[in-house]
């Protein structure tokens, strides 16, 4: 490699550590295994089917697969029952979430439990995750790369669970697992297949918090979402 190709590989590299809210130089392990993998496809080792929930947790371990893990305290890998006809997935993390390595254990997750118990069910007996397993920095919109880094978990759990019902909380769950650009606002309350599970996108609970006067809509979809799973 000539020098010129070599102090401009450093620059973006540098660059690359820049965007991803690095700051300065050291050689911790997972900014060196951060900086190793760049301009890498997103690493899906650890990944296979007929996984279970247990065996996908540990092939998680201190996960370092993309510039999420500089920022975290917990990864969240999701919690419920391993069985549940019904999954709900949301877009990631919290504060909360990141503090306790829970899903929707903050304001979100309180409403989601209020929803829940709605549909005569307690939350022990859905399953409950995210498309990414990490908090994104001031909770921020997840990145097209973090994404398609997490997906590989996110399909292996729910191929592992195989649920008859999913519920795909907010647009970036809905858009994900369904590979569109479509808004929320016309794809919920409608019914996709999904691997073989019917999956309802909805709003967002913290969406909700924000917008209470989308509740009712939220309700008309989870309605809908009883009818078809036979409830009350």
């Amino acid at each position: 490699m000539r020098i010129d190709e070599l102090i401009d590989e450093i620059s973006r590299s540098v660059e690359y550590l820049a965007q991803n809210g690095y700051r300065g130089f050291n050689c911790k392990p997972n900014h060196v295994e951060l900086l190793a993998g760049w301009g890498k496809p997103p690493g899906k080792e650890g990944v296979s089917h007929a996984q279970t929930l247990d065996e996908l947790q540990a092939a998680l371990k201190d996960c370092t697969r993309c510039k999420l893990s500089l920022k975290r305290n917990h990864i969240v890998f999701g919690e419920g029952n391993p069985n549940a006809r019904l999954v709900f997935i949301g877009e990631g993390p919290g504060a909360e979430e990141d503090r306790q390595g829970r899903p929707f254990v903050g304001a979100a997750g309180k409403l989601l439990d209020k929803i829940i118990a709605a549909m005569g069910l307690k939350r022990e007996d859905a399953y409950i995750a995210n498309v990414v397993k990490c908090r994104p920095p001031g909770n921020r919109d997840p990145q097209p790369d973090e994404i398609e880094t997490c997906l590989p978990f996110l399909k292996a759990q729910l191929e592992s669970i195989h649920p008859e019902f999913i519920v795909a909380l907010g647009r970036h769950a809905a858009q994900t697992l369904l590979e569109t650009g479509e808004p929320i606002s016309r794809l919920r309350g409608r019914f996709f297949d999904y691997g073989g599970a019917k999956l309802m996108p909805t709003f967002h609970p913290a969406y909700l918090l924000h917008n209470p006067n989308k509740k009712a809509e939220v309700w008309a979809d989870i309605k809908k979402l009883m009818k078809k799973m036979g409830l009350r």
